[in-house]
């Protein structure tokens, strides 16, 4: 309590285990990754319903052109990167996706096109199967479209970033885009300019993804995720307590359920020592 006045325990066990300080690290690190998967939703003029987008089959070259500038188009049959729960050995989830490594940072998207289309499935619950369980979505428009984000139903997307296509006087590419999220999320950068228009360039491609990624971190600070992130933690942290209570006991060479009282010959922490 000298340390800490909060500390209202009456004591404190010692902790033997040799690789005690890699489990306390990987329990620290529980919520860091490397890892992003985010959905691509196709908008074409005058849809307004998830029925609509999420029957949409025909990809139009201006769509095309930005997933060519979003990742790389990879072969999903025996792909080895990070697969965001799409199918690499059956072809259940298509043939081909978006992917690519932004930092270090390995993301697959989930393109609602190029997910599977089943005749007579008005919902489409192949494909928002996957994207319905995405935190951040892109919004694909190649004209002005209104967007609503209640129109797709959803308990996990908390994010969307709205990307409609426009061109220059000279027919240069261009993409004005606007952000959308709940209210309980947390505001995320970097900051759009005035106005979000932006040039086909690197340096829009950093800005999207870094957007994008930074999106569902703070995703994970609106009340439903927080709620979700403290139940993971504390239970994380009580099997992380019984994990180095019984290695610790091991080494000591005491049974789970005996005294805490080191016997003579035992074993344990001696005969580990040596």
């Amino acid at each position: 309590q000298l340390l800490c006045e909060d500390v209202n325990v009456e004591r404190f066990f010692p902790v033997l285990y040799p690789k005690a300080s890699q489990l306390i690290v990987a329990f620290d690190e529980h919520v860091i990754s490397n890892n992003f998967k985010f959905g691509v939703i196709y908008q074409k003029p005058g849809q307004t319903t998830e029925e609509e987008v999420f029957s949409n089959t025909e990809e139009s070259l201006g769509f095309l052109e930005f997933l060519d500038f979003l990742g790389e188009r990879i072969q999903l049959q025996d792909f080895r990167g990070f697969r965001g729960g799409l199918d690499v050995t059956r072809g259940q989830t298509g043939t081909e996706s978006v992917y690519t490594n932004f930092r270090g940072k390995e993301i697959m998207f989930h393109v609602s096109t190029k997910l599977p289309f089943t005749e007579g499935d008005s919902q489409q619950l192949q494909r928002k199967r996957h994207i319905g369980n995405d935190i951040v979505a892109i919004i694909f428009q190649d004209e002005n479209t209104p967007f609503v984000p209640d129109m797709i139903a959803s308990n996990f997307l908390h994010a969307y970033v709205v990307i409609q296509l426009t061109h220059s006087t000279s027919g240069e590419t261009l993409y004005k885009v606007s952000v959308t999220a709940r209210d309980d999320v947390p505001f995320f950068g970097p900051s759009l300019p005035n106005p979000a228009i932006f040039r086909k360039s690197a340096e829009f491609r950093e800005f999207l993804l870094a957007k994008l990624i930074n999106a569902e971190y703070s995703c994970y600070r609106s009340e439903k995720f927080a709620k979700l992130e403290e139940r993971t933690r504390s239970a994380l942290l009580e099997s992380l307590f019984e994990e180095l209570q019984l290695r610790s006991r091991s080494m000591m060479g005491l049974s789970v359920g005996e005294d805490e009282k080191m016997e003579n010959g035992s074993g344990g922490f001696f005969e580990n020592f040596k």
